[in-house]
């Protein structure tokens, strides 16, 4: 999954003549990885969903299908999204990126969406958003509530979106906390509880009091609950069942907005193909509530890094920072620019281990 709105100004000056442009009712169809009970990524989506039919009422139709594998099974799903008559359709992980533009160039009146990817085309939009915004915040409270120094980080594929995650919590652990060590275990999944779980006990075993992720179920926050005494951050969607405690706070993704916006164009006639990566300043990011498990004074710290960043006041990637081999990478007060993070495929100074191939 990936994210953006920096290449805007490279849109297409023409909305594309989709099938519903106009249509009294228009067919929006998504594609789920996972099931719409994950509690995290796809429920979250499906949330988006549910927010386009109470915007449109009668005017919209939605369908979807969910734990659909990324590969030829999308290519198939996708296609018959598309021959059922969806005039729109959200493609909502970042391995449905070559099914979807293989499908859109067979169906060039119908509008795709592609969630995390970087491929466009005249029917083809891409949007994401800027979770590394809100793993500083969890560093910045993983790094001061850590007694063991200790923090476990469970990996789904290595993209650079989750790459950019690791980092940006490991810059901000750290810059708390120097003594902070993270472990890293890639879980080559998005959505697996029993592979989810496991890492996260491994990492536990492993003297981890704090684990981040970066799949999609709940399975990690059940597994510290059950070894207590470690702190867990929800994923995608608050998790808030498992707060206060281990859940402490969470990273939200609020997608409702930006797909009544984009079905609001296909029914208006003004859709085009755009690339959206927003964040905590437009509301894609939100933090969920921080529990009263975190002191007060941190909190306090959490929420103005928060502040600061919807401002546009701090870059959670602001030099001095360097490579894992000791290069720099950004210089004093230097921040990084979008294009650098949309490629990130390294770890920075401080992490151990290869980013796998």
């Amino acid at each position: 999954m990936l994210r953006r709105t920096l290449l805007t100004s490279a849109a297409l000056a023409v909305g594309l003549a989709v099938s519903g442009a106009g249509a009294e009712t228009v067919k929006a169809g998504f594609i789920y990885v996972g099931p719409v009970g994950d509690g995290g990524w796809t429920y979250e989506h499906d949330q988006g969903r549910l927010a386009v039919e109470e915007a449109f009422g009668d005017n919209v139709e939605t369908v979807y299908q969910e734990n659909v594998p990324e590969g030829a099974d999308a290519v198939r799903a996708i296609t018959q999204m598309a021959l059922q008559g969806a005039d729109i359709i959200f493609t909502t992980s970042f391995g449905y990126m070559d099914p979807t533009v293989q499908v859109a160039s067979k169906f060039p009146n119908v509008a795709f969406e592609h969630a995390t990817g970087y491929k466009r085309a005249d029917n083809v939009s891409t949007y994401s958003a800027r979770f590394y915004e809100g793993r500083a915040i969890q560093g910045h409270i993983a790094g001061k509530m850590t007694k063991t120094n200790k923090i476990g980080y469970i990996a789904s594929f290595p993209i650079p979106e989750v790459v950019r995650g690791i980092n940006s919590a490991y810059l901000h652990a750290k810059a708390v906390n120097p003594d902070v060590e993270f472990s890293i275990i890639w879980a080559y999944t998005w959505f697996d509880p029993a592979k989810e779980a496991d890492a996260a006990r491994a990492l536990i075993e492993n003297g981890a009091d704090v684990i981040l992720q970066h799949t999609d179920s709940t399975a990690p926050q059940a597994a510290a609950q059950e070894a207590g005494g470690v702190i867990t951050f929800g994923q995608a969607s608050d998790m808030g069942d498992y707060a206060p405690m281990p859940r402490v706070s969470s990273i939200i993704d609020n997608w409702g907005p930006y797909y009544v916006q984009q079905v609001g164009r296909v029914i208006d006639g003004t859709w085009e193909s755009v690339d959206t990566w927003d964040g905590i300043s437009t509301g894609m990011v939100g933090i969920g509530e921080i529990s009263d498990a975190v002191p007060a004074d941190l909190k306090a710290e959490a929420l103005g890094m928060k502040d600061a960043i919807a401002a546009g006041d701090y870059h959670p990637f602001t030099g001095p920072i360097y490579r894992q081999d000791g290069s720099l990478w950004l210089a004093e007060g230097e921040t990084a620019s979008d294009g650098d993070l949309l490629g990130m495929s390294f770890y920075v100074q401080g992490l151990t281990g290869d980013v796998p191939n």
